[in-house]
């Protein structure tokens, strides 16, 4: 058995990969791959239907959201969004807490004005600040739920009464929350929701079409809605496996379901890592995200054990992002519970 422990492209559930990889060859015995069939046949028309009418029965939207499946990954919605939200005599407010958050108020200003509201750069991004205040004139406010790389989270929603924006890239669908109070979310899907190649994006519908300037056509999300997520051929395969992901997380027990199992998974893998000598997670306590669990070994030989035994027992990904070293074990929806009581055995051995 191999352990995945990849920030993303991420681990799957087994029967997902066995059903993609059906229609592949033969999809629904039409004798055509899924990699062929034309995007807007009804073929094609009925798996994106139920791929977002399942990803809003999950999430519990009410009909001023629609959701959309892009091109572009979560980087591309770094100047999407302002694009859309934020007029050039504008003043848009955002969390700086992760590499994530740091590049999307980059491309922000390339469309207006930014106020960083608070930042937790000052002590390498792991721990998540409080007590800031968002100004009630910003046209938004955006933050980042779940750092990959730094490995915090944040689990509370702002209060604020200004629009809500959330790049819910590593931790979209790993817990319950109110997804109607964000006027828009977008999330990568390699992580929770599928395959890399395709970005589910959220949106209440009142908040578009209030920027002066104009835009692209393939920028324009009133454009995407308007086409349901066709305005350009859509990555078929991609959204085909979000709906063999999201009818897995259904079959589960849903959102509230796999919370459970993802509370039990992170608390096994830190009280081990807290027990034991030569391991330091680095992030503050009551942030420690529950998908990405960062840690340090300064020790060199331990570290070469830790290392050598994961090859061993075919333990994969374990290594920290290249910004910041390290090791980082990600334990996203998919992971089985088994992998980290394997990974914690290991620890506990060396």
């Amino acid at each position: 058995m191999i352990h995945n422990f990849n920030a993303g492209p991420s681990i799957l559930p087994k029967e997902v990969f066995e059903e993609a990889a059906k229609a592949v060859l033969n999809f629904r015995d039409t004798g055509l791959s899924i990699l062929e069939i034309g995007h807007r046949t009804p073929l094609f028309q009925s798996v994106l239907d139920e791929t977002v009418l399942t990803a809003k029965e999950l999430m519990k939207l009410d009909a001023d959201h629609e959701v959309l499946f892009l091109h572009g990954g979560a980087t591309t919605q770094f100047f999407q969004v302002p694009m859309n939200l934020l007029n050039e005599n504008q003043t848009a407010a955002y969390l700086d807490c992760g590499v994530w958050g740091s590049k999307a108020i980059k491309e922000a200003r390339l469309f207006g004005n930014v106020e960083v509201v608070a930042s937790s750069k000052d002590k390498n991004y792991t721990y998540i600040p409080r007590g800031f205040k968002i100004p009630p004139d910003a046209a938004y406010f955006h933050y980042t739920t779940n750092n990959t790389i730094e490995g915090t989270e944040m689990f509370s929603i702002p209060e604020t009464q200004v629009p809500l924006i959330a790049d819910m890239s590593s931790d979209i669908l790993s817990y319950e929350t109110d997804f109607n109070r964000f006027a828009l979310i977008y999330a990568g899907a390699q992580k929770n929701i599928g395959a890399a190649g395709v970005n589910m994006v959220v949106i209440r519908k009142d908040i578009l079409g209030k920027v002066n300037r104009k835009l692209p056509g393939m920028i324009d999300y009133r454009n995407h809605i308007e086409a349901g997520s066709m305005l350009n051929t859509p990555p078929v395969f991609a959204i085909y496996v979000c709906l063999l992901t999201l009818r897995w997380l259904k079959k589960m027990g849903g959102v509230a379901a796999i919370e459970k199992i993802n509370r039990a998974k992170a608390d096994l893998l830190y009280k081990t890592l807290d027990a034991k000598e030569g391991f330091q997670p680095t992030v503050a306590v009551e942030d420690r995200s529950r998908m990405n669990v960062v840690f340090l070994i300064p020790d060199p030989l331990l570290e070469k054990k830790f290392l050598e035994a994961c090859k061993e027992q075919n333990m994969v990904g374990v290594k920290g992002h290249r910004s910041v070293g390290g090791y980082r074990v990600s334990l996203y929806n998919a992971l089985p519970f088994e992998s980290v009581q394997a990974l914690t055995h290991l620890i506990n051995q060396l």
